[in-house]
């Protein structure tokens, strides 16, 4: 067995590089029965979970702005790509349409206790539309004491007015897509941002009050090495960000208008060289105090997320890891997904459908899925897992019928030292932690009972 220069296993790398999914939800998207799935059944899950938990724990809120002025070739989110800003304010109109829809359903205000903003870049909006948007959803709302707001900014266009003016309306935490500061990195996955725009915004941020920053590092990108990894972390340490999220680029090429078709397989970096990447990364972050939270996550101990992942109250869900959980989350905006513990629901992508579907007064939902007694276990075992890298059967409500096979199959990871088993338990050790993933595909019943012809997810490696 040989070991690659950080000291992983190369054997390991080559056994467990399987495409695989990530996880922020199960079932995962492509498994989804949208067949029995309908806005009815949708909206009676929405309601139910609303009627459980808002008053005890609020709800959460994500609201995707879909613009972009140029396009990354590295992201496989959904956006529209336009220089033209007078689209702003009718897609702000529209989400507070939808909001007004879902506030129909409901008999009392909703509490909110989490907001994010992504995109797209949430940053192409003016600051003074943002904030007519977040005044517009809480002037119906009960703002939770409690709350935490987030949004996605782009350094080169977040201004000390965009920062202000989200933090006026309740914004204490922000997230900077850095990926990575090598010029080469950057013209192949068209992101030119120098350290001194993600220096300045970061700085901005901080004087103005912003209690947890965040920067989003990517490994695995084209023409990425070694030593691009470790430049970018060397600068990130100088400004020690709050967390930061620390993930393995996602190629997924043949999913629609993702841009990632504009360069080649053979420019990214080997599955081998990309764990070098991680583990060099994960080191050198050790050393400067951050602490690993959950898959790809770092924090360091005076952040919520690492508070949270203290006191077993880490969540995952559509938006990543979260400090807390609320069991409904509403998606407001074009793709917006949203869950409702009992349920998932997307909405529709195109911007004009968007468009027609709330000039209807219709929730514009196109696909989802609703959970049974099978889903609801399966998922809580890859939430414990993927937040606290342990899982239990006991109590024996969380047992179900295939475990035993499930067993079987993790008997192999355990032989390779990457968990151990108990009677009753699973708990991921350190040598497993990057694969996570494969770890959660064991308990993954609908990936196993039908393996897809074709690739839907990333490798896991």
């Amino acid at each position: 067995m040989t070991t690659n220069k950080i000291g992983m296993s190369t054997s390991l790398i080559e056994k467990y590089n399987v495409p695989g999914p990530r996880y922020t939800s199960y079932p995962t998207v492509p498994y989804w029965d949208n067949a029995t799935f309908s806005p009815k059944l949708w909206k009676s899950s929405i309601v139910r979970s609303f009627n459980e938990s808002n008053a005890k724990e609020g709800i959460s809120l994500y609201i995707h702005l879909p613009f972009c002025e140029s396009l990354c070739t590295f992201c496989g989110c959904h956006k529209r790509i336009t220089k033209r800003h007078d689209v702003e304010h009718p897609y702000i109109k529209a989400i507070l349409k939808e909001w007004r829809l879902y506030l129909d359903l409901f008999d009392e205000k909703p509490i909110i206790k989490e907001m994010h903003l992504g995109g797209g870049t949430p940053t192409f909006f003016s600051p003074e539309h943002l904030k007519e948007l977040v005044n517009g959803i809480l002037g119906l709302s009960i703002l939770a004491k409690n709350h935490e707001f987030s949004f996605e900014g782009h350094p080169n266009n977040t201004t000390r007015a965009h920062l202000q003016a989200l933090y006026d309306v309740g914004f204490r935490r922000v997230s900077f897509g850095v990926q990575d500061y090598n010029e080469t990195v950057q013209r192949a996955i068209h992101r030119i941002q120098p350290f001194e725009n993600v220096k300045r915004v970061t700085e901005m941020a901080r004087e103005i009050g912003y209690t947890s920053v965040g920067h989003d590092i990517i490994f695995g990108l084209p023409f990425q090495q070694l030593d691009h990894v470790k430049t970018t972390i060397l600068n990130t340490k100088t400004l020690l960000p709050d967390r930061l999220a620390f993930y393995s680029y996602a190629h997924v090429p043949w999913i629609k208008g993702n841009g990632q078709r504009g360069f080649d397989d053979s420019d990214l970096p080997s599955a081998q060289l990309k764990r070098e990447q991680y583990e060099l990364g994960k080191r050198l972050l050790a050393e400067s105090g951050y602490e690993e939270i959950g898959m790809d996550h770092f924090a360091l101990p005076s952040d919520s997320l690492h508070k949270s992942m203290k006191t077993g109250k880490l969540h995952r869900n559509f938006m990543g890891y979260t400090a807390s959980k609320t069991r409904a989350m509403i998606g407001l905006g074009v793709s917006s997904i949203s869950d409702s513990w009992y349920g998932f629901a997307q909405n529709v992508k195109g911007i004009e459908a968007y468009y027609q579907l709330l000039e209807k007064n219709v929730i514009p939902v196109y696909r989802g899925h609703i959970l049974n007694d099978e889903d609801l276990t399966i998922r809580r075992h890859i939430l414990n897992i993927m937040c606290g890298f342990e899982t239990s059967w006991s109590p024996t409500h969380l047992y179900f019928k295939e475990l035993p096979d499930v067993l079987i199959k993790l008997k192999e990871m355990e032989q390779d030292g990457l968990l151990e088993m108990s009677s009753n338990t699973i708990k991921v050790l350190p040598k497993g932690r990057p694969f996570v993933r494969n770890i959660c595909m064991a308990f993954d019943l609908l990936l196993q009972r039908k393996k897809p012809d074709t690739q839907l997810f990333s490798m896991t490696v």
